[in-house]
């Protein structure tokens, strides 16, 4: 008898201790076909700058979204407190490659403490804030959207992160971050893979519209300052960094909901300081700016339209995205997409679909400077 209270004694425990807390697997596989004109081809050195450009079909992940797979859990605390952690990483469906950096949760690796009336305080690693723009792209960041034209500048993952969310009072809600570079020096100074990186955004949302304000900045692992340092002292088409590395950014956005219509726009500015020796062609300041329109014709089936500028000071030049797409939903959690786009380059511009570093390589991608690029892409997403 006393074996059998015993048993179910702790049965009971087992039994609230499990309902306090919970464990969720999560994931998207996105795969597709994709086929671009305008990418480069050749170069009279390796790793040099293209000579030629030509048109390539491939199998490719995450065009429409990226594939990842992660875990997140809380388990009640008492007094209206929860233990809440996430981890999350990214991989490609098309070879079942992991991700080559930032180790096996990249996207997330975070614990904290949440409180429905106090907000959420999260240690970790996380989306950087400036990934807040996904909200108000009508594309959402895809891979040929918000991100192309900054060369990746609004979507990185940041390190050593503490943040926090406010609830929502009245419309209004505050998020913040604040990444240590965990060097010696507070901003950065080359012993840490990572400089200082800060931000906040507040939105305001209603039934009919959502407006966001949004600052950030991005320190120089290598200075600790607000400008990025180039790959090459001698080849202005060989250049990663700049003001797409290490700048600030200041972001206004705005989301309209007009019954089956959702109109969606957004300025970005960004502004690096302290460069010295920059060349031409290598900015440092960019004016981004968006706009689109999302019809959900029906519950199943979405139309989109969009497009994006930037414009570059010191040469940069200028580019346009224009795209098309949409998604039909084959269920809850599988949908269909289809996105086709073009960029225009001006004569000294040279940005691309993808979201690479200023180089014309045949490694990035990017086309000849003055040249367009476009491309069509049809996929398959599914999320559990």
């Amino acid at each position: 008898m006393k074996k059998a209270l015993l048993a179910a004694s702790l049965l009971t425990v087992g039994v609230a201790a499990h309902a306090q807390s919970s464990v969720t697997l999560y994931g998207r596989l996105d795969a597709g076909l994709e086929y671009m004109t305008g990418v480069p081809t050749t170069s009279a050195v390796p790793g040099g700058a293209a000579t030629s450009t030509g048109h390539r079909f491939r199998a490719e992940s995450g065009d429409w979204g990226t594939s990842l797979w992660g875990m997140k859990g809380v388990e009640d605390l008492g007094g209206g407190n929860k233990a809440v952690f996430q981890l999350e990483g990214s991989f490609n469906t098309m070879t079942g490659a992991g991700p080559g950096g930032g180790g096996l949760f990249n996207r997330w690796a975070t614990v904290g403490i949440a409180n429905d009336q106090f907000g959420t305080f999260l240690l970790g690693r996380e989306l950087f804030i400036s990934n807040g723009v996904w909200d108000f792209d009508p594309f959402g960041q895809s891979n040929w959207s918000s991100a192309s034209l900054v060369r990746g500048r609004n979507w990185p993952q940041s390190s050593n992160n503490v943040s926090y969310q406010s609830p929502k009072i009245a419309g209004f809600d505050f998020y913040g971050q604040y990444a240590l570079s965990n060097a010696t020096n507070w901003n950065g100074n080359g012993t840490t893979a990572q400089g200082r990186e800060a931000g906040a955004q507040v939105t305001y949302t209603t039934s009919l519209f959502q407006i966001r304000g949004l600052y950030d900045e991005i320190r120089n692992p290598a200075n600790g300052g607000l400008y990025g340092v180039p790959t090459s002292a001698t080849n202005s088409a060989n250049i990663s960094g700049g003001v797409f590395a290490a700048s600030r950014e200041y972001t206004a956005a705005v989301n309209v909901f007009l019954g089956q219509f959702k109109i969606q726009g957004a300025y970005q500015a960004l502004r690096s300081s302290g460069s010295t020796g920059v060349l031409p062609g290598q900015p440092t300041t960019l004016d981004h700016e968006w706009g689109g329109v999302t019809w959900q014709a029906t519950p199943a089936a979405a139309l989109i339209g969009a497009v994006y500028h930037v414009n570059g000071n010191n040469g940069a030049g200028n580019a346009t995205i224009y795209t098309v797409g949409g998604t039909y939903n084959l269920s809850k959690r599988t949908l269909l997409d289809l996105q086709i786009a073009t960029t225009q380059n001006s004569k000294s511009a040279n940005y691309g679909l993808n979201a690479n570093n200023s180089g014309t390589s045949v490694a990035t991608d990017n086309p000849l400077p003055g040249h367009s690029q476009s491309g069509v892409y049809a996929g398959i997403q599914h999320s559990f």
